[in-house]
């Protein structure tokens, strides 16, 4: 089987496996329930449908817009159109663990001359941002769910380790030295894992952070807002702050899960909040799988439009003599 075939063969795998999954999470989503759900479509309508999208669209490109900053700040300054191309592509696999499948970015940079350790470097420092926006966003709403504080404190935690690694530029370099100076696998990937942290530590200067977290809070607040509409136009009575609240929550609680795209746990934190608030159970759940509908699989429906545009352009380029 010759390499381009593989390729094929591994981007119909892919993609099967991804409409196998949005099948699968519309089967369980409307379960018992599908009425409820044709009517929150029918409720929310084109228009509101369109403007939803549209957020979501919002979001993706403020994340752009960052990702390019940290590209730059790394030396790797890629052309906006096809940097935007592979950004949305990686989009198609973030239904996996952590969004750890959104790293796939690395294997379509590299021509590009962007090596892998400026890719992951890039891509952690993405997650730490968007973790600290999240976050932010659940302090609006605090007050009305203080059980939530634990899941915050975890979060806010992880920020404060993942912060405190990368700073340590002593530390990292001790542990690179360290790991070169020595054979075996875990010894490599040890220094593979302290010279990706090195290279983060350029995205993390205090300018960048400034704003790259105001970047993310804008992101993530262009969902929220998508998400508080919807609820409005399901009849909800909801503030605003509590409507960011609930989202920020679950996405915090789906990305700590570290369950492919926080599936499961992001829907239930999110109806059980809804349903908390005095919304009747089938709207809650309708209201969760329009917005998880308009915002995930959005995001994953258009990575895989833009991944078989990737692969059609390498497809190009593998065939030109």
């Amino acid at each position: 089987m010759t390499q381009r075939s593989l390729k094929a063969w591994q981007l119909r795998a892919l993609i099967m496996s991804i409409s196998v999954a949005m099948a699968g999470y519309l089967a369980a989503s409307l379960w018992g329930g599908w009425q409820e759900v044709a009517r929150a479509f029918v409720q929310v309508g084109i228009a509101g449908t369109l403007l939803a999208l549209a957020l979501s669209l919002v979001n993706y490109g403020l994340r752009f817009v960052r990702w390019q900053l940290y590209l730059t700040q790394l030396g790797h300054a890629v052309a906006w159109p096809t940097s935007l191309r592979i950004y949305l592509s990686g989009f198609a696999l973030t239904t996996t663990p952590g969004k750890a499948g959104e790293a796939f970015r690395g294997v379509l940079l590299k021509p590009h001359g962007v090596p892998y350790p400026a890719t992951f470097a890039a891509f952690i420092s993405e997650r730490l941002s968007d973790l600290v926006a999240v976050v932010l966003l659940t302090l609006f709403g605090l007050a009305h769910y203080p059980e939530a504080h634990a899941l915050i404190l975890a979060g806010g935690l992880g920020i404060v380790v993942a912060l405190a690694c990368i700073s340590s530029r002593g530390l990292l370099s001790a542990v690179y030295r360290y790991a070169t100076a020595r054979r075996g696998k875990l010894a490599g990937l040890l220094a593979q894992l302290a010279d990706i942290l090195l290279r983060a530590r350029r995205c993390h200067r205090p300018h960048l952070l400034v704003l790259a977290s105001l970047l993310s809070l804008a992101a993530w607040s262009a969902e929220a807002l998508a998400f508080y509409w919807i609820l409005g136009w399901l009849g909800a009575d909801v503030s605003l702050a509590f409507a960011c609240f609930v989202y920020a929550l679950a996405m915090l609680a789906g990305a700590l899960s570290f369950l492919p795209g926080g599936l499961g746990s992001a829907e239930a934190v999110m109806v059980s909040l809804l349903v908390v608030s005095g919304m009747a159970t089938p709207t809650a759940v309708a209201a969760t799988v329009f917005i998880r509908l308009a915002t995930l699989w959005f995001a994953v429906a258009l990575g895989l439009c833009c991944l078989m545009r990737s692969r059609h352009d390498t497809a190009t380029t593998e065939t030109t003599p």
